[in-house]
Parts: structure tokens; C-alpha cells; sequence
């Protein structure tokens, strides 16, 4: 730190205690100035040859005779105006970032120019700014933390606009010319560490100033950052990376804090800021979508407004694929029931989907001449948002008051071509039924409704029948499929509840609404055992041969032939599972569970419950 030493003769500056003030001296005092709630014993005659409003001042205290003199709203208050006591003094005075603008100000209050005395105090102090507190770094930031204390006089002696002119051109210049004095302040940081660091020769970063500037009042903050970025030599990833800095030294991490009334206000005119500093590039990948869900998450809580919001959004819709589940976890404010803003993030999925031209069908469309044309939907930004998409709804499924419809659409808002696995969606479906088990039924055909049964591999129906009857056998084990049998085997348990409660009623069954090729198959190959161990295995060959023609037909991608073969022969031909107990099972008329983590593109609907293989409700299910 710079500094400046004023003056020779010693401080013999005194106090008594009780905000008197006084000088060692033969000559007694003859002179009483009052500066706010302290007294100041003085003699006149150094007074005089220094200020001019001292001059005028005691001259009409004397003229009215008294000798005491009231100074009010000086800036700095009492000691400032003891530092420019003792320069008339001649006494030692040490100036220093942190009051030399104070005593600048105080001595433009006092009038201690060159029209009263050569080398005055404002000369000096001037001096001393210009040769050493500007060209100091941390000596301009810590100069212009001071201002704010003394305004109007510092804007007025444009002693802001100084600071801020000598901090904007240093951290704007080529980093290969800047001599840093390397401050690491990592708390993980061992002291070893620093000093290692301190005796490397590392290249200086682009974003050095960075850190030091956090400590800025907002205004003081957005003013140096205007300068910055008006110079035109800043990269914006290096404005995000200062912002991105200021913004977690002062928003707080926790959301009780954010939405507290008595600093909403503040945080708010922080926000705004924040957001105002932006580069105007709202497509720069300098700054990340994390950054940006949070500033998104501090204005939803403090309110700060649709104009703040929209602009956060429009930057966030276009990296949405690079955010976390964490960074999606934006807590409602009532009247919503949902802990998190589900409509907030439906929000931006739809408007992600809309600017990249993608329908929910995995069509792209031509924004320039309104043509559609298909094609594989393998973008990875697509893919990486619907496996986010995923694990969000696996994340606020276990919310008691998320809607079906909510969860439904959260669903059902990517493509299909843009979800090659399905563990993440059956996972959320399996946590969603659990946390809700009063759905009533027609709900519950919502929710398997997301599930395609038409196009699941042979392998994943093969593996979840047998993990079915290890289950059933009291022996499940885990399997590569686990989530899937999980989600559907809780689907087909709460169907065959509600067909019971029909079939005791006395009252039809309701024909499944939609059902795909694939489970008539499955509901055609069970039929088909148990006729065969009824000694009618060519009326079972039929019945699977007709409902696979039936699959053949329909207009959505099925079972491949080559599968269907294979999975012909491994039921009706005589082959079994693995362990003998699975196809003897299975003519039992176990519940039959299905879904897909490789299907590239399902939508998956699931298979109904089947109980015993004579009930008359199978045989309508399977030959439905």
C-alpha cells in the first residue's frame, strides 16, 4: 500500500477522554471549534494561514465576541478534520488509500487551495493521488470504496469517476503486462500451496481482477463494470466469470434468506444488476446455465419481476442441455401446492423445443420455408436434455402434490427419438405410483400411457418375466432391468385390483384402451402354454401366429420377424426361460411386466394384469 507522509514536527495532539481535544503547547489555546460532538482547543494563527473558511469563520466570531467556531457536515467528521488540524500544525500526517480521499474532501470543504497558501493540503493531497494511489491496483479499489461514504463531495471532486477511470484500465490491459502480486485466497489452499504458487512464474489469467472487486458496493460494482466492458478488450466468458464471482459473494444459497421482506429489496437491485451486466451476446457460452438458474431462482423467489424473469429465460432456453437436476430445483411460491416450480421448468423445456425446431415427434422443422422432414434425432444437446428431463421427474415424482397432468406433461415433452433408454422415466413413473397410491383408475391409464409395450426388445421381455417370477417365487434379485419390472409390475398389480372389484360387482370389464402389438402377443403366448398343457399346442400356435399377423398391421414399429421367431419357438416350441420354475410359472398366469431401457423410440404403454390362466378375463385380455 502506498502512503504519503506530511509534515515534520511530532503529534502533540491530546485528549481528555470526554471529546475534548487539545495541543501540547507554552501558548495556550484561543480558539474553541466544535466539529460535530467533539471540542477542539486550537490556536488561531495556524487556522489562519491555511483555510479560508477557518479566515471567515473566526473573523465573524470574533466580530460577534466569542471564541468558539461550530464546523457542521464536514466530510469525514472529526477525524478528517484533526488531519487537516495538524497539517496547519506542521505535524506528522500519514495519507493512505483508506483517508486520502476523505482528507481531499475535507480540505475542498475547507478552502486549503494555492490562493491561500503555496503546497497547501489540496495540492499535496493531489500530488499523491495521481503518483501514487492511481497506479496502485488495490490502492484505486480500496480509494474508491471510500467514496461512497462521502458522497456528494467525492462524485463532485470527481473522485469516483478517478477510481473507477484507474481500476477499468488495468484490468483491461494485455495480462502479459500486468505485474501481479499473486493473492491466492482459496480456502482450500494449503500454505504450502501459496506459497508454491507465489514462487511459480505462472502466466497471469485472463479473469486476475476478478476477485477483487467483489467487495465493491452494487453501484459502485455495475459503474466499474460499465468501464470494463466499454473498452471493448474483455472477452464475455470473462465478464460471466466476474459476475458469476460478485453474484456468490452476496446472493445467498439459502432460499429462506432470498425470500426474506426485509432484504428483498436490496436483492432485487442486486439481481437487476447482475442481469443488466450481461454481454448482449445471449448466445455466448461464456457464462453457464447453472449461473443462470440461479439469478432465475432469486428473482422467482424475492418477485423481482416478468421483465427480469423473461430475460434470464431466453438466455437460459438456449443451453438448457447443459444444466443440472439441482439447477432445475426452483421452490414454488404459494399459491402453488409443489414444492418446485414444475410449470417454471415446462416452461422452458417447450420454449428449448420450439427455438431448436423440434416437434414431440421428433420432427425438425424449417423455420425458413415451413418444411418438415424426419430424421434421426441424435443431436447430443437432445439426447443430454431428455436424460435431464428424466432425472427431473424422477426428482419431483416423490412430491404428494404433483399432479397427474403435470407429470404427464413433463413426460411427454421430448421427443420420443431424443429418449434411447427408458430407466429414467420408468424409475419416476415407479417413485410417482408409489408416492400416490389413491389414483384413481382412469389416472393410472394416464400414467401407463407413457409406456410402449409395441417395440420392447425380446431380451427386456424375456428378462422381466423371469425377474417377475423370481419375485413371485420370494427370490428377486437384482437385474439389468430392475426399474422397469419395478414400474410395471406395480402398474399391472393395481389393474388386476381394479378388475377384481369389477368382477365381484358383477360388472363388464372395460377393454384396455389402446392395446399394442406386443401384448397381444404376450397375452396370446400365454394362452397358448396353457393350452398346450392341455394337449392343444396347434390351437396355441394359431393364436400366437394370428395375434403377430395382428402386430404386423399395426401402423407404429413392432417386434422385428427375426424376434417374434425367437420368441415363438422359446414359448409354443417347448423352450423356457432360465430354471424350469419361469414357463411353468407363467402358465400359472403370473402378472406379465415389461419395459424398455433400449427402445430408441417408446413412449411405452404397459402390459394389463393376467391372474389364472382359466379366468375368463385373461383370455378377453389376451385375444382383445
Amino acid at each position: 500500500m502506498k502512503f504519503m507522509k506530511l509534515g515534520s514536527k511530532p503529534d502533540a495532539f491530546q485528549t481528555d477522554g470526554n471529546d475534548a481535544r487539545y495541543v501540547l503547547s507554552d501558548l495556550p489555546s484561543d480558539m474553541v471549534i466544535h466539529v460535530d460532538d467533539a471540542r477542539f482547543y486550537l490556536h488561531k494563527f495556524p487556522l489562519l494561514s491555511k483555510s479560508s473558511l477557518l479566515q471567515r469563520l473566526i473573523i465573524e466570531a470574533s466580530q460577534n465576541g466569542t471564541d468558539e467556531v461550530v464546523i457542521q457536515d464536514i466530510p469525514g467528521g472529526v477525524k478528517t478534520f484533526e488531519i487537516c488540524a495538524k497539517f496547519c500544525y506542521g505535524m506528522v500526517v500519514t495519507l493512505n488509500a483508506y483517508n486520502v480521499v476523505a482528507a481531499r474532501c475535507a480540505a475542498e470543504y475547507l478552502g486549503m487551495t494555492e490562493d491561500v497558501e503555496k503546497s497547501n493540503l489540496i495540492f499535496k493531497i493531489e500530488v499523491f493521488l495521481n503518483s501514487g494511489i492511481f497506479r496502485s491496483w488495490k490502492d484505486s479499489i480500496i480509494a474508491l470504496q471510500t467514496t461512497d461514504a462521502l458522497l456528494p463531495w467525492s462524485e463532485e471532486l470527481k473522485l469516483v469517476g478517478r477510481c473507477i477511470d484507474s481500476i477499468a484500465t488495468k484490468a483491461t490491459v494485455n495480462p502479459s503486462n500486468v505485474m501481479w502480486s499473486y493473492t491466492y485466497n482459496r480456502k482450500s489452499a494449503s500454505s504450502d500451496e501459496i506459497v508454491e504458487a507465489r514462487k511459480s512464474s505462472q502466466a497471469v489469467p485472463k479473469d486476475w481482477w476478478v476477485e477483487d472487486l467483489r467487495e465493491l458496493d452494487v453501484d459502485l460494482y455495475r459503474r466499474v463494470m460499465v468501464a470494463v466492458k466499454s473498452r471493448g478488450r474483455i472477452p464475455s466468458d470473462v465478464v460471466g466469470e466476474a459476475l458469476k464471482a460478485y453474484a456468490a459473494r452476496w446472493l445467498p444459497e439459502c432460499c429462506d434468506t432470498l425470500a426474506d421482506d426485509a432484504y428483498s429489496e436490496a436483492y432485487k437491485h442486486l439481481l437487476e444488476t447482475i442481469v443488466w451486466l450481461l454481454p448482449s451476446d445471449k448466445g455466448s457460452s461464456g457464462i453457464s446455465c447453472g449461473f443462470f438458474l440461479k439469478l432465475l431462482k432469486g428473482t422467482v423467489l424475492i418477485g423481482a419481476g416478468e421483465l427480469l424473469k423473461e430475460e434470464l429465460m431466453d438466455r437460459i432456453v438456449l443451453q438448457l442441455h447443459k444444466a443440472s437436476v439441482n439447477d432445475l430445483l426452483i421452490p414454488s411460491k404459494p399459491p402453488a401446492q409443489t414444492v418446485y416450480d414444475v410449470q417454471l421448468v415446462q416452461t422452458l423445456i417447450s420454449r428449448y423445443m420450439s427455438h431448436a425446431g423440434v416437434a414431440q415427434d421428433g420432427i425438425f422443422l424449417n423455420n425458413l420455408d415451413q418444411e418438415m422432414f424426419e430424421t434421426n434425432v441424435d443431436s447430443e444437446s437432445l439426447l443430454a436434455l431428455c436424460k435431464l428431463v428424466d432425472r427431473y421427474i424422477a426428482e419431483v415424482a416423490s412430491d404428494p402434490n404433483l399432479s397427474v397432468s403435470s407429470f404427464v406433461d413433463l413426460a411427454t415433452s421430448m421427443p420420443e427419438t431424443a429418449r434411447p433408454t427408458h430407466d429414467g422415466l420408468y424409475t419416476a413413473i415407479d417413485v410417482f405410483l408409489k408416492l400416490h397410491p389413491g389414483l384413481p383408475k382412469m389416472e393410472k391409464r394416464k400414467i401407463s400411457s407413457l409406456m410402449d409395450n409395441d417395440r420392447l426388445p425380446l431380451r427386456v421381455v424375456v428378462q422381466v418375466l423371469f425377474f417377475e417370477q423370481l419375485r413371485a417365487a420370494g427370490a428377486a434379485a437384482a437385474t439389468p432391468n430392475v426399474s422397469v419390472a419395478r414400474c410395471m409390475a406395480r402398474l399391472a398389480q393395481e389393474e388386476e385390483e381394479d378388475d377384481h372389484e369389477h368382477w365381484k360387482e358383477g360388472r363388464a370389464l372395460p377393454e384396455p384402451p389402446t392395446p399394442g402389438a406386443l401384448k397381444r402377443q404376450l397375452g396370446s403366448l400365454k394362452l397358448g402354454v396353457g393350452d398346450h398343457h392341455q394337449g392343444a399346442g396347434d390351437d396355441g400356435r394359431r393364436l400366437v401366429a394370428r395375434s403377430s399377423s395382428v402386430a404386423n398391421q399395426s401402423s407404429r414399429l413392432s417386434l422385428s420377424s427375426r424376434s417374434r421367431r425367437i420368441f415363438d419357438r422359446l414359448w409354443v416350441g417347448g423352450a423356457k426361460l432360465p430354471g424350469e420354475a419361469a414357463a411353468a410359472a407363467v402358465g400359472k398366469g403370473s402378472s406379465d411386466t415389461s419395459g424398455s431401457s433400449q427402445s430408441p423410440r417408446s413412449s411405452a404403454k404397459p402390459l394389463e394384469s393376467k391372474s389364472s390362466s382359466s379366468s375368463s378375463r385373461n383370455r378377453r385380455y389376451s385375444v382383445s
